[in-house]
C-alpha cells in the first residue's frame, strides 16, 4: 500500500514537473514573440535613417554646406541649379503654423467643454465624432482646400493665389484638430476631481476652475498634444502637394504659391527625375531635414511631458 502511494505521488510530481517545464517554455516562447515585434519598429527606424544618412551622405559629396544652409534659392530641377533648403523650410513652417492658429484654439477649447461642460453621455458621444475627422483621407482635406475654401478666400482676398498657404493650412488645421482636442480632453480628464472640489469650494466658477486650475494642472499633456501635432502638420503631404503650390518662396504672405519639404520630395518622386541623379539625391537631403525636425518635435514633448508632469496621490 506504501509503495503504491510512493508510485502515485511520484508520478504526481513528475506530471507537475512536466506541466511547469510546459509553461516555463510557453512563457519564453512568448516573450520572445513580444520581444521580436518590439524591435520590428525599432529596426525599421534604425534601416530608414541608414537609408536616409547614407543618400544625404553622397548628396553631401557633391553639395556643399554652404550651398544648402546659406543660400535662399531651391532649384535643383532647373539648369542653373541652387541648393538653399531655407525656401522648402519656410513653406514648411508658414502652413504648420497657420495650421496651429487653427487647431489649437479650437482644440483646446473642445477639449475643456467635453472634460468639463459636457455631461458623461455627450462626452461619450461627441468624441467619437469629434475623431471621425482623423479618419477622413488627407487627399480629400487637400480638394476641400483647393475647391472649397480657396473660393472664399479668393472672394474676401482677390489677391490670393490659386494655389496657396492659406487654404492649405486651414484645411490641416481641421485635419489635426482631432489630435488636439482627444489628447488634450485626455489630459484634462485625467485631473483628479479633488482638485477641481477644492477649487469650487473656495468660489471659483466653472469657467475659472477650467481655465485657471484644471488647464494648468494639465499643462504637460496639452503641451504635449500641441507639439505632437505640430509634428503631424510638419511631415504633412497631399494637402499641401494640392493646394498649396510648388513655388519655393521665401514669404511670409500665406496667400502666395509656396512650397514644403513633403511637396518638393513628391513633387520629385513622382517626376522623370533619374535615379543617382544630383536632383534625385535631394529628396533625400530633404527628407533628412524633415526627419531632424520632427524627431526635435517629438523630443521636445518627450522631455516636457516629464518635466512639467503633475503627479497627485
Amino acid at each position: 500500500m506504501a509503495m503504491s502511494t510512493d508510485r502515485h505521488q511520484h508520478t504526481n510530481l513528475f506530471r507537475s514537473d512536466g506541466l511547469r517545464r510546459r509553461r516555463q517554455w510557453e512563457e519564453r516562447t512568448v516573450r520572445a514573440a513580444l520581444l521580436f515585434f518590439a524591435l520590428v519598429s525599432v529596426l525599421t527606424t534604425l534601416g530608414i535613417i541608414y537609408v536616409l544618412l547614407e543618400e544625404t551622405v553622397l548628396f553631401f559629396r557633391q553639395v556643399s554646406f554652404a550651398q544648402f544652409f546659406l543660400d535662399t534659392r531651391w532649384t535643383p530641377l532647373f539648369l542653373s541649379q541652387r541648393f538653399g533648403i531655407w525656401p522648402l523650410v519656410n513653406g514648411t513652417v508658414l502652413v504648420a503654423a497657420g495650421a496651429m492658429l487653427v487647431a489649437l484654439p479650437l482644440g483646446l477649447l473642445a477639449a475643456i467643454y467635453m472634460s468639463e461642460y459636457a455631461s458623461e453621455r455627450v462626452r461619450r458621444v461627441l468624441k467619437p465624432f469629434l475623431e471621425i475627422l482623423a479618419g477622413i483621407p488627407t487627399v480629400v482635406y487637400g480638394y476641400f482646400a483647393l475647391t472649397f475654401i480657396t473660393p472664399i478666400l479668393r472672394s474676401v482676398f482677390p489677391q490670393t493665389q490659386v494655389f496657396n498657404a492659406a487654404s492649405a493650412a486651414i484645411a490641416m488645421g481641421f485635419m489635426i484638430l482631432p489630435m488636439v482636442a482627444s489628447l488634450s480632453e485626455d489630459a484634462l480628464y485625467a485631473v483628479p476631481n479633488s482638485v477641481r472640489e477644492a477649487a469650487y469650494a473656495l468660489g471659483a466658477t466653472r469657467w475659472e476652475v477650467a481655465t485657471q486650475v484644471v488647464v494648468p494642472a494639465a499643462l504637460s499633456g496639452i503641451a504635449a498634444a500641441f507639439i505632437l501635432a505640430v509634428s503631424r502638420a510638419i511631415g504633412e503631404t497631399m494637402i499641401v502637394a494640392i493646394a498649396a503650390g510648388q513655388q519655393p518662396k521665401l514669404t511670409l504672405n500665406p496667400l502666395e504659391s509656396i512650397e514644403t519639404m513633403t511637396a518638393y520630395i513628391v513633387q520629385v518622386s513622382l517626376g522623370d527625375t533619374p535615379q543617382q541623379s544630383l536632383a534625385y539625391k535631394t529628396i533625400f537631403a530633404v527628407g533628412m531635414m524633415l526627419f531632424v525636425m520632427t524627431l526635435g518635435m517629438n523630443v521636445a514633448s518627450y522631455l516636457l511631458t516629464r518635466r512639467f508632469r503633475e503627479v497627485y496621490e
